[in-house]
């Protein structure tokens, strides 16, 4: 057994990685998600601006052109990230005429700037669109107009462009009279120097002017603009390899995802790792000052919070905006009152790997490994295979069934009526069955996937959100997360029927309601039906002749006699999202599963229950382990490479697998910080958090535990940074209690430490920085019971 268990070990680790060692580069660091307030633009640098470009080149962002409110510019300003200053930039050449509303982006080592508006704004002379092309070249600091043979754009401004493939692309825009959706392309590189016009397929994106776009993996986006009566808050995407155009819906899939910022003109949008960033602009009169992230692997839409000690810029249009490392830059634009602004603001992003806990789960429900326990599900039993741990998170209705069909088959098999099999056998049908004959297969396995993944699309095998077979069997779901008291999918539910109500299905969702008492969903049927401009198509259908005759009666009723307004006690929305979600739910359960646990996982001697579909689900080695043997007594030793963890490391590690928690103490990240490796985990996001954790907390309250984790890790570079620290600020080190717990060994250090100091010549942090969460997977709202299971530990 124990050789099985060495080849599994060993089979799982890579050797090269293990054997890394844990270097840190200690040193100021931007608290991520922070706002800050970078040097203003003086005069007589460059007059404050709107409606120009920023480009970032190496480690400056270079400013050109917009207008001060007076007139046109064309200078170009540098600010240098290093040295935190503006300057001019000197050039040779000549520079494109002064204008606005033009674009430029970076390729290689030039910038180059297409179109845009010029003229003489107070004297509303020779004001016009422009199509030409300028290359500034950095190294030189020239200026070139490129010259061209055959077709080109027609003039616009306020367009988009962006660069592929050594190709300049360029979209949509306004030519004077009219907005466009044309697109341009031309090579940057080699001597053909000729537009062509780009032949685009699919759903493009309507005309519109005044709008970002952003490339990301081999494609561009598009969100918003100004698209007259059109005018939409749609995500588009362009495949720059097929010419297609798609627009991003993510409305026929059941989550809780954050709405997608409400429509606007004069943003920036850049892209970022897996993320698109939209900033400010003009959203319906106002202006906004929050910042939305749309998660190209999610699809999800969230508002970014910014830290507590922001300097969060104000809302504006016009601006520009432009990335350098790990930071987004925000400079200029027109601030309320019609104002232009000469201020840079830095946001520092984040690059953490995705939490992958709902992948994690929903892989291990397809694969239908380690499932200990089948529902005999509908009227005629579909067998449904599932684990039991997950169904008790998440429905305590299924957790009393559990509770009743475990106490049932105990009872038989004392009766000798049923003989008990191998303990868990994964390769036989599950023991524990449970009946839900009220519920159909299909409907079922949907809840099934929420369950599991938070999310479900009800679009799978019919695209359209609206058909009346998709609203019924959203309805079905409906009636069972009613019947699972599955709250937060109920409210999904009813969410997505009230987006997708029409006139050629409201009545049979009408129907269904009225058979299933989903009396929320009949009402709002009703409701929809006697609406003056739906009423008399409705009634007029073939549909409606065919209906029940006391459904007839009541629609009639309804529209002769409306029911009297009640006072609104809560809007519908903030029902529809009540409900716990996937980490909150195993949050708790990890506190309180523990009667359902199936293997106990012992580091040191403390023990703690634990559940083999999740340790499987998040963790290769846990995978491998359970699919080849039984560990023996059920017990499990927990150790990381060659040492074992502390008793407070291990709860970190486990609060990570069973819900996504990347929040610990700084000593416990030492001990973490090489376990996606050593179990497998889905990616490193937990050893980014604990690299990141380790390089920003480090203070004198917490050294000493650092010193003896670092110590016992033989993690070399933090044991002596721990040193330095504690010789630093010995005074207060001293004091504490737990310098008298020191093994000898580590008190030598410290004198060593001591006798070294004077070699130090700059003082160590005293304050330890924050982290901050990166996703909604990191932070868990204050539910009740959660909170009360984090006091409890």
């Amino acid at each position: 057994m124990q050789n099985i268990a060495k080849m599994i070990t060993e089979q799982l680790r890579n050797p090269n990685e293990l054997d890394i060692s844990l270097r840190m580069e200690f040193g100021p660091f931007e608290t991520v998600h922070k706002w800050k307030r970078m040097s203003e633009c003086y005069e007589f640098v460059g007059a404050r601006r709107s409606k120009h470009t920023a480009v970032a080149y190496k480690d400056a962002i270079y400013v050109f052109g917009g207008d001060n409110g007076k007139s046109m510019l064309n200078d170009l300003i540098r600010f240098d990230i290093r040295e935190k200053s503006w300057t001019k930039t000197g050039c040779m050449g000549t520079p494109p005429a002064p204008r606005y509303h033009h674009s430029a982006v970076v390729h290689r080592s030039s910038m180059f700037v297409f179109g845009g508006y010029t003229g003489d704004i107070l004297a509303n002379s020779n004001l016009t669109n422009k199509n030409d092309l300028f290359e500034y070249k950095f190294q030189s600091a020239q200026w070139v107009q490129w010259k061209f043979t055959g077709q080109e754009p027609v003039p616009r401004s306020a367009h988009g462009a962006a660069v592929y493939d050594d190709k300049l692309w360029i979209f949509a825009g306004y030519d004077g009279n009219a907005r466009l959706n044309d697109m341009w392309t031309v090579n940057l590189v080699g001597d053909n120097r000729q537009w062509e016009r780009v032949e685009q397929k699919g759903e493009c994106p309507p005309t519109c002017c005044n709008f970002p776009v952003a490339v990301a993996r081999g494609k561009m986006f598009v969100f918003s603009g100004q698209s007259g009566a059109k005018i939409t808050n749609a995500l588009f995407q362009f495949d720059f390899e097929s010419h297609t155009w798609s627009r991003v819906c993510t409305e026929h899939l059941l989550r809780c995802a954050g709405p997608a910022p409400a429509r606007r003109y004069g943003h920036t949008m850049l892209a970022h790792a897996r993320h698109l960033y939209v900033f400010g602009g003009a959203a319906d009169s106002t202006l906004p000052s929050d910042l939305h992230c749309f998660d190209l692997d999610t699809q999800m839409w969230s508002v970014v919070q910014p830290s507590v000690d922001s300097q969060i810029p104000s809302g504006r249009l016009f601006h520009a905006g432009a990335l350098v490392g790990d930071a987004m830059y925000i400079f200029g634009g027109t601030v309320d009152n019609n104002v232009r602004s000469g201020d840079l603001y830095r946001f520092q992003l984040s690059n953490y790997p995705r939490c992958t806990l709902h992948e994690d789960l929903g892989r291990v429900l397809r694969s239908e490994q380690f499932c200990d326990v089948t529902l005999l599900v509908g009227s005629e039993p579909t067998a449904v295979l599932a684990h039991q741990a997950m169904l008790a998170a998440r429905s305590a209705c299924l957790r009393a069934k559990i509770k009743e069909a475990r106490e049932e088959l105990a009872e038989r098999i004392a009766a000798g009526e049923v003989k008990p099999t191998e303990a868990y056998n994964y390769k036989a049908q599950p023991e524990l069955v449970i009946k839900l004959p009220e519920a159909t297969p299909e409907a079922f396995r949907m809840v099934l996937t929420y369950i599991y993944t938070d999310r479900i699309d009800p679009t799978e095998k019919d695209e359209n959100p609206a058909s009346p077979a998709t609203i019924q069997l959203v309805m079905e779901v409906l009636r069972l997360a009613l019947r699972l008291n599955i709250p937060r999918l109920r409210g999904l539910c009813a969410r997505f029927l009230r987006a997708n109500l029409c006139a050629s299905n409201v009545l049979k969702a009408l129907h269904a309601a009225h058979h299933s008492n989903l009396n929320c969903i009949k009402e709002y049927c009703l409701r929809f039906v006697v609406k003056d401009y739906n009423f008399t198509p409705i009634v007029m259908s073939k549909e409606f002749e065919e209906m029940e005759q006391n459904l007839m009666v009541e629609i009639i009723r309804r529209r002769q006699q409306p029911p009297p307004k009640q006072p609104a006690t809560a809007s519908e929305y903030d029902e529809e999202i009540q409900g716990t979600t996937l980490e909150q739910d195993m949050c708790v359960f990890l506190g309180g599963g523990a009667e359902l646990s199936d293997v106990v996982l012992r580091v040191g001697g403390v023990a703690r229950p634990a559940h083999r579909s999740v340790l499987a689900a998040r963790a290769a080695y846990f995978e491998a382990m359970f699919r080849s043997f039984s560990p023996r007594d059920n017990v499990v030793n927990i150790q990381i490479c060659d040492t074992v963890p502390s008793e407070e490391a291990f709860d970190s590690l486990l609060r990570y697998i069973y819900y996504g928690e990347t929040n610990m103490p700084t000593e416990d990240s030492l001990y973490l910080f090489q376990a996606p490796i050593y179990y497998g985990f889905t990616n490193n996001r937990l050893q980014v958090f604990c690299n990141h954790n380790l390089q920003s907390n480090v203070s004198p309250e917490n050294v000493l535990a650092i010193l003896q984790a670092a110590d016992r890790m033989h993690a070399t570079d933090i044991k002596e940074y721990a040193l330095k620290m504690i010789a630093h600020h010995f005074g207060l080190v001293a004091r504490q209690d737990a310098i008298k717990n020191l093994a000898q060994p580590l008190l030598v250090d410290i004198v060593l430490a001591l006798a070294e100091e004077s070699q130090y010549d700059t003082p160590l942090p005293l304050q330890p920085r924050s982290l901050a969460s990166s996703s909604s997977a990191d932070t868990i709202t204050d539910d009740p019971e959660y909170t009360r299971h984090r006091v409890c530990k």
